[in-house]
């Protein structure tokens, strides 16, 4: 699985605003549903919420990954988020976080879904990308990054 079947270039938010954790959640749920009608907002803020309850999704190292399933996607969607000053997401190594990969994916889908998280988090550990995105000018530079990574694997 490649991170391009996953991130079109439209759903990565430069620059994201909250400046909480909540706030991060609801940003990251309405680009998406924005960007895919089979997806309510409401439900997937719900299924993140819900995962984010069992422990946090950010990573360490300035990354998160929230993620969730629902039963209208059907197959996995991702969306990613910069806020380079980064906020408060509980992360394992108590740091802020500044790097935010979202992944929906359908109820029935353990095997992508899996398959998707630990391709992202390959990327996102690379110290190089995470440097080339957080000094990145434009959209269309940190979707650029983010695929260049990837190939690489």
């Amino acid at each position: 699985m490649k991170i391009a079947e996953l991130l079109r270039e439209e759903m990565v938010i430069p620059r994201l605003s909250g400046e909480s954790k909540e706030e991060i959640l609801a940003e990251l749920t309405q680009a998406v549903a924005a960007g895919y009608s089979e997806i309510a907002p409401a439900d997937l803020l719900e299924v993140l919420r819900e995962r984010e309850k069992l422990g946090s999704t950010a990573i360490g190292e300035g990354i998160a990954i929230p993620h969730g399933k629902l039963p209208t996607v059907k197959r996995v969607i991702g969306a990613f988020g910069r806020k380079p000053e980064g906020v408060n997401f509980d992360s394992l190594d108590g740091q802020p976080t500044r790097l935010f990969f979202l992944l929906v994916a359908p109820e029935d889908s353990a095997g992508a879904h899996l398959k998707a998280l630990a391709r992202v988090s390959r990327v996102l550990k690379s110290e190089e990308l995470r440097g080339r995105v957080l000094a990145a000018d434009s959209r269309a530079e940190i979707y650029r990054a983010i695929l260049e990574e990837d190939g690489k694997y």
